[in-house]
């Protein structure tokens, strides 16, 4: 994948929202494309998170508890939170048709956030502002 391509696609994740152009190159160096068969499992509700993926191509289906929840499709993405806790997983993810990712591991993420801690700040920012959105919406 070209690198402006996943620049492109990088700046759309609203995770990334507050990060410069330089940060999202940075991150863009991090991702690696993987593909995976009709009916893989991507990720799995439970099992720790490994990192984040959007999806390039295909479909994938959204479980939790077992009942269909969501179907992704080209640019929608999951497990940006994973990227910040490497927490368990609160869906299962599994591949409607052949799919091909933009994955970026947490691992190597993190190197990424100890050299532009600016980075970090800014997604805090972003987590912030959705935890208080979602809290209002509890409360009202």
């Amino acid at each position: 994948m070209a690198t402006s391509e996943a620049i492109d696609l990088l700046s759309k994740v609203p995770l990334f929202s507050e990060c410069s152009p330089r940060e999202i190159e940075a991150i863009s160096r991090t991702a690696k494309e993987v593909s995976h068969r009709e009916g893989d499992v991507l990720a799995r509700e439970g099992e720790a998170g490994i990192g984040f993926f959007m999806i390039l191509d295909g479909t994938a289906l959204v479980e939790v508890g077992g009942s269909e929840r969501a179907s992704l499709r080209e640019g929608d993405f999951f497990g940006e939170i994973s990227l910040l806790d490497e927490g368990p997983r609160t869906a299962t993810v599994r591949a409607e048709t052949p799919v091909r990712l933009l994955a970026i591991p947490a691992w190597t993420f993190k190197g990424l956030l100890e050299q532009y801690p600016s980075m970090a700040v800014k997604m805090l920012k972003v987590v912030a502002g959705r935890l208080r959105a979602a809290s209002e919406d509890v409360t009202h």
